[in-house]
């Protein structure tokens, strides 16, 4: 255990300690005492609620788009790509997938923007975007940014499982009278339901969490929880709840303490094939 106990003390201080301090102020009024006043406005009908609400949306439709496109990426990629291709579209995955934050706003905000270049080049085509209700700075154009980077994450975490199909499985079945179809259906597909449920949930993870993006693009306009808690952190409190911020973080913590441990739960039901 010694040479791992810097990980410990490194893992304690900056993620353990942070979200006990978080969770206890979250319980503290202004006056240092015990209430749960804090987690009122997040439980009864509210901007606070609402915001839960859209993150979840968001989250949900950003990983739905970013695990279905990018499993269907990592498969073209695992057949097609091979040698020093694959390692070149690996690299820009995974630029492309720990891409975020003001770059990642400004570079949509210059291409789909009202005076954008795609906006442009749509426009002279025929197809004005912005013809209807349609905004990068909406919920729309949030989900559309964060499919930027979802979709490449997805291809870094789903790749493996697909690579790690065995041709002896697809072998086997077709020597058993099995056709295509029938073996992604039967052998396939069974197999990579594990891997793609546990990539589903890390995508869920990362877009329910993510701050700096959304806050760059929409300046608050759209309601979410990060943008919100990050304004509370700023000082713009409530003055009869100065740890409100606090409790909207402790409600994350849940949310994505239940996805990780649905990842996790995946993740080991897709080791026993790796394993097997």
């Amino acid at each position: 255990m010694l040479p791992l106990l810097p990980f410990f003390i490194f893992t304690g201080f900056f993620l353990i300690w942070p979200v006990i301090a978080v969770t206890i102020r979250s319980f503290k009024g202004n006056k240092n005492e015990w209430t749960v006043a804090n987690y009122r406005p997040i439980l009864h009908t509210g901007p606070y609620l609402h915001a839960f609400v859209v993150s979840l949306k968001l989250s949900i439709i950003t990983a739905i788009i970013g695990s279905l496109l990018g499993a269907f990426f990592a498969y073209v990629i695992v057949t097609y790509a091979r040698g020093k291709f694959g390692a070149v579209i690996d690299s820009i995955s995974a630029v492309f997938a720990n891409s975020g934050g003001v770059p990642l706003a400004f570079m949509f905000v210059a291409a789909f923007g009202t005076e954008g270049i795609v906006t442009k080049v749509l426009k002279d085509l025929g197809w004005d975007i912005y013809a209807g209700h349609f905004t990068i700075f909406s919920f729309t154009g949030v989900v559309l940014v964060y499919s930027f980077f979802q979709v490449p994450l997805m291809v870094l975490v789903f790749k493996p499982a697909i690579a790690g199909l065995r041709y002896e499985w697809e072998e086997a079945s077709i020597n058993l009278g099995a056709s295509p179809f029938t073996y992604w259906r039967r052998v396939g597909i069974p197999i990579l339901v594990p891997s793609f449920v546990g990539a589903f949930f890390l995508l869920f993870a990362g877009g329910f969490s993510a701050y700096a993006t959304a806050r760059a693009l929409t300046v608050g306009t759209v309601p979410l929880v990060p943008i919100i808690i990050g304004t509370l952190v700023d000082g713009n409190v409530i003055s009869d709840q100065a740890n409100l911020g606090d409790a909207l973080a402790v409600g994350m913590i849940v949310i994505a303490t239940i996805a990780m441990t649905g990842y996790i739960w995946a993740g080991r039901r897709a080791a026993r094939w790796r394993n097997s």
